[in-house]
């Protein structure tokens, strides 16, 4: 496994961590009953399960005159004033979110005697709320409701009507995954993706470059062999010559015995084959088939080339080992049909011995 995927998935597990840990929090609803006397001097009582208590907030009942702070309706500031009409009744700060931390909000609230906290939602947000943190403000019951829900309990008490709030504990909801976890988990993934993208392109550009980059190798050191090959000795054969006299003496790459007026090329090792049969053999895999010596290596071809072909090579080619009773030499496993030229011509250079070569078929 490489490194760039092992960081990969250490970045997941370590999303997964923030993901369990945050997974870990569960939410409570409140419900909330709020009563008063309306216009027609008719109690009118409303009770809905649609607060969720803060993260730092005691799950514990709550009841008072729902209070608003004078001057800024968020509650911030230093100390915000409120003005409960009895202050020796308990009473509830009902105040809008924003301007300050929920922190600020509820212990200038609890310094002022409230007996709880109700922080309703930004306008436009209808009904939505959220799971409060306030780590700094958790001795005293604090709840949100949306923003429709707190405008209305905030229009009937600027309208001079008392409106008396009961905040009871609702149901266990969790885990709880909040806006800001999700926005996180969700722009983490997007790098992580990104990232990985990012890096199949790099590899994928990379195995092109060294595959180019072999493919040039490759042609410059068939470039070189053709020339190499050029130099070796090419010789007909004639009836009284020794390669001739016996069926044993044969070329090791084409298994027939060697006739007069046939062309071989002699390698620097010394071993005869074929012309036709050998050019193609030392253009493919450079070595004499019988004792492995690397005739390009003895011609003076230069090993530069060589160098750079290896560090770029891809793996070799299967090859299979051709049986004669007893293993005699490999070849590669090669298409028969391919229009590769160089696999199909048998003639490069050496074009002083062509018409030898045509006369021996004769």
């Amino acid at each position: 496994m490489g490194k760039k995927t092992q960081h990969c998935l250490l970045l997941l597990l370590c999303l997964s961590g923030f993901f369990h840990y945050s997974a870990a929090f569960s939410f409570w609803t409140a419900k909330v009953e709020i009563s008063y006397v309306n216009s027609n001097n008719v109690t009118v009582d409303k009770i809905c399960e649609c607060g969720v208590f803060g993260r730092n907030s005691p799950l514990e009942q709550a009841s008072g005159i729902v209070t608003l702070p004078k001057g800024d309706p968020k509650g911030c500031g230093s100390d915000p004033v409120y003005n409960p009409n009895n202050s020796s009744l308990p009473w509830i700060a009902l105040v809008g979110r924003g301007n300050c931390t929920f922190s600020e909000k509820i212990n200038a609230a609890y310094r002022q005697g409230a007996s709880g906290v109700v922080v309703y939602n930004v306008d436009g947000t209808g009904n939505n709320t959220m799971q409060m943190s306030h780590p700094e403000g958790d001795g005293i019951v604090a709840i949100m409701i949306g923003n429709s829900q707190g405008m209305e309990v905030v229009n009937l008490v600027k309208n001079g009507t008392v409106v008396q709030m009961i905040i009871d504990i609702g149901r266990d909801h969790g885990p709880w995954m909040d806006t800001y976890w999700l926005y996180f988990l969700s722009i983490s993934f997007f790098i992580v993706t990104a990232a990985s993208i990012a890096y199949f392109v790099f590899i994928s550009a990379n195995r092109l470059y060294n595959l180019n980059m072999h493919r040039r190798s490759e042609r410059k050191l068939k470039s070189e062999a053709k020339k190499a090959i050029g130099r070796l000795q090419v010789r007909k054969l004639k009836s009284g010559d020794e390669e001739t006299n016996s069926e044993s003496n044969m070329c090791a790459v084409c298994l027939e015995s060697y006739k007069a007026g046939e062309v071989v090329t002699v390698l620097t090792c010394d071993h005869i084959f074929h012309k036709p049969c050998i050019e193609p053999w030392l253009l493919d895999r450079r070595t004499c088939p019988m004792c492995k010596c690397d005739i390009l290596k003895a011609l003076g071809v230069e090993e530069e080339t060589k160098e750079i072909l290896t560090a770029n090579a891809p793996p070799e080619v299967t090859v299979i080992t051709v049986m004669g009773g007893e293993p005699m030499y490999e070849v590669p496993l090669t298409d028969p049909t391919s229009s590769d030229p160089e696999r199909l011509q048998h003639h490069y250079d050496n074009s002083a011995f062509e018409g030898d070569s045509e006369a021996g078929r004769r």
